[in-house]
């Protein structure tokens, strides 16, 4: 998605200026970069099946390459999705709306800043062997269960705002991509399938969790009863 998009960014569409379109490819690859590294060191250290794969092997037996294609295809209209919102902010014929544009801009920095914040708490904590079969409550993931997840939806909120510029339509158009991520993440593949596998491994810790931290916007925890 990153390498495409930064790729779709930069051809040149109709009248849309020069400086737009290297804006818009820049922040792909910026986000593209981050992301794919932090997935590729954490890939490198699997030496397993990730376990929420390994659990839907068991479950769904025969039907295993069925459902996980029907999986695949929702993951990858979601790709088609967040390329577009960046084909609509780089194609827009209008100028770059300075106050637009720096709005973009500071969601965009805060978003990857966020999230790359939340990874490396997240792998702090892993990294502890004292921590080893224990809910992560600190940081971000203390007022969120899933604080690289409400990044990674906002994220997508940046293109919308620097397409606004002198039309409405791309950046109105370009709001499908943070609400079908999140009700990708929050509904289908994120959430529900992390969070099962938590619950069958952490069971009334992550139970506990559960009842006292958001689920994917940043709040301030629930006191225990």
């Amino acid at each position: 998605t990153g390498i495409a998009g930064a790729v779709g960014a930069l051809v040149p569409l109709g009248t849309a200026p020069p400086a737009r379109r290297l804006l818009v490819a820049a922040l792909v690859l910026v986000w593209a970069g981050r992301l794919g590294g932090y997935i590729l060191r954490r890939t490198a250290a699997i030496r397993h099946e990730d376990a929420r794969y390994a659990r839907f092997r068991a479950e769904w037996g025969v039907g295993f390459e069925r459902r996980m294609f029907v999986l695949l295809m929702i993951q990858a209209a979601v790709a088609w999705l967040l390329a577009l919102a960046v084909t609509l902010a780089a194609s827009n014929p209008y100028p770059l709306a300075p106050g637009l544009t720096l709005a973009g801009l500071a969601v965009f920095a805060g978003s990857v800043a966020g999230e790359g914040l939340a990874d490396r708490q997240m792998h702090a904590f892993r990294a502890d062997p004292a921590n080893r079969g224990k809910v992560c409550a600190r940081g971000l993931w203390a007022w969120s269960r899933h604080p690289n997840y409400f990044f990674e939806i906002l994220v997508w909120l940046a293109y919308p705002l620097i397409g606004l510029a002198g039309s409405w339509w791309p950046g109105l158009a370009g709001l499908a991509a943070p609400l079908f991520m999140y009700w990708l993440l929050a509904k289908i593949s994120g959430v529900p399938l992390l969070e099962r596998e938590m619950l069958a491994s952490r069971g009334d810790a992550y139970r506990d969790y559960q009842a006292r931290v958001s689920p994917i916007v940043p709040w301030p925890p629930r006191r225990r009863g």
